[in-house]
């Protein structure tokens, strides 16, 4: 886990997210409240459970990014999952231990991912010497290991099984082929290669809607039942090669290993960000609705939130030090809407606000990854460069905000479909154009956006 402290944790999120001091402080407080865990004695250790967060905000504020950010950063297993895909026990729909066996799931690859890193340079080694054995194989190595024992020797004396070595000159067309493919001389060049199938009846088992968590681990169990097999496929070497560090990877690994180190992982440092949390809250004014008991599906959630053991295809899973963050726009209920065990769970609840003009234009030009960084670089593949200037980008955020005032408030979303109207006609012609230079000005901007700003029945529709 990271060792960022809350300080540096809040300067890394500011690359990617603007404003939201508050929620910021908060999670990075509830991260490293997570590591000065780890440092505790055992005893200790199991007794502090982590201090859930409620965030509440308008949509595309941000409330997602920063849990997602922060995973990334601390290199922790996290899963985003709507509370409303869950329904009460009885009906149809997903059940809230999904959430646990998905998080699993997005454990195992990601310890599978660092596994498969610390083998990368045996795997790569294995793999070439495998290559040149198919491509020549009468320069395949002898094992050096392989004996029989003579009856007039000592018993515990073994003589090495006599063979003829390779030639000098087998081993010299060795090393030229593996300077060839080095040079990437043979790349194009195809061979025939044997594949591993995973095996199974070749039967896809359907599930019953709601229940595809069990069809899948039913239709695992098949597959396991039976043998892997064989496959022989005609690829290129370049292709070839990739495969053979795949399988030579996996031979290195040992996943149950890797499936006890991911349950963990999980248990000690995962993060499940339950969004729309706001619409599994009761309301009372549509106690007379038709949707699916939202208090059941609360009450469903508890135990999970509380602590619970869930049964997964790689085993146990303890959910007590799980960090659960939840979101949701709370425009119709609050959080005291939902079930009093529930709120007990969720101590921390940090507010963040509804995104205007001077945010829209710091998330245009400030983060690593912004809006217009992005188009300028998809548009430079078509060789045009184009830039913006500081009234247009000024412009671009002032029209965000009428809109968002005026119609239905996405938050920072708006700007996705402003930047999209704005160069649409440029990314039509962009193949037409190569080499072309364009300054985006407030000029352009209004022009584009002329028919939008006069016609608010027709932004409601377009934006």
């Amino acid at each position: 886990m990271s060792n960022l402290t809350p300080r540096e944790i809040v300067s890394e999120l500011d690359k990617f997210i603007i404003g939201q001091a508050d929620a910021k402080r908060m999670v990075a407080i509830a991260m490293r409240n997570r590591w000065r865990r780890q440092q505790l004695p055992a005893e200790l250790r199991d007794e502090i459970s982590p201090k859930n967060i409620i965030m509440m905000g308008p949509t595309g504020v941000g409330k997602t990014e920063i849990a997602r950010r922060l995973a990334k950063l601390s290199g922790c297993p996290f899963f985003k999952v709507e509370a409303t895909k869950f329904t009460e026990v009885g009906y149809v729909g997903r059940d809230v231990e999904s959430m646990i066996r998905d998080l699993m799931e997005i454990g195992i690859a990601l310890v599978r991912k660092e596994e498969l890193d610390k083998v990368k340079v045996k795997a790569e080694k294995n793999a070439e010497e495998h290559l040149l054995d198919l491509l020549l194989p009468s320069s395949k190595p002898k094992n050096p290991t392989m004996a029989f024992f003579n009856p007039n020797a000592n018993a515990n004396e073994a003589i090495p099984l006599q063979e003829e070595n390779p030639s000098e000159d087998t081993n010299s067309t060795r090393e030229k082929f593996r300077k060839m493919w080095r040079d990437g001389k043979l790349d194009e060049r195809e061979i025939d290669i044997e594949v591993t199938v995973q095996g199974g009846t070749g039967v896809e088992i359907m599930s019953m809607p709601g229940m595809e968590d069990m069809g899948m681990q039913v239709n695992d169990m098949i597959g396991n039942m039976f043998p892997n097999k064989k496959k022989a496929r005609k690829v290129n070497i370049r292709e070839a090669y990739d495969i053979l560090i795949q399988e030579e990877s996996d031979k290195l690994i040992d996943m149950d290993n890797v499936a006890d180190m991911a349950r963990e992982r999980v248990e000690q440092t995962g993060i499940l960000f339950l969004d729309e949390i706001d619409k599994i809250a009761g309301r009372h004014e549509s106690s007379g609705s038709t949707d699916v008991s939202r208090e059941g599906v609360q009450r469903d959630l508890l135990p999970i939130v509380e602590g619970s053991v869930v049964k997964t295809k790689y085993g146990m899973v303890k959910t007590d030090h799980i960090l659960f963050i939840s979101a949701g726009a709370f425009h119709y209920s609050k959080p005291s809407d939902l079930i009093p065990e529930l709120q007990g769970r969720f101590p921390l609840r940090v507010e963040l606000h509804a995104l205007g003009k001077d945010e829209f234009y710091r998330i245009l030009t400030e983060p690593q990854n912004a809006l217009t960084v992005q188009y300028k670089a998809l548009l430079e593949t078509e060789k045009i460069t184009i830039d913006y200037s500081r009234e247009a980008l000024e412009e671009v955020a002032a029209t965000a905000q009428k809109i968002n005032e005026e119609t239905e408030n996405i938050g920072a979303r708006r700007l996705y479909t402003i930047m999209e109207k704005i160069l649409s006609d440029l990314s039509f012609e962009a193949p037409d154009r190569s080499g072309d230079s364009i300054m985006i000005d407030e000029e352009y901007v209004k022009e584009k956006l002329k028919d939008v700003i006069e016609d608010r029945d027709l932004s409601r529709y377009i934006l």
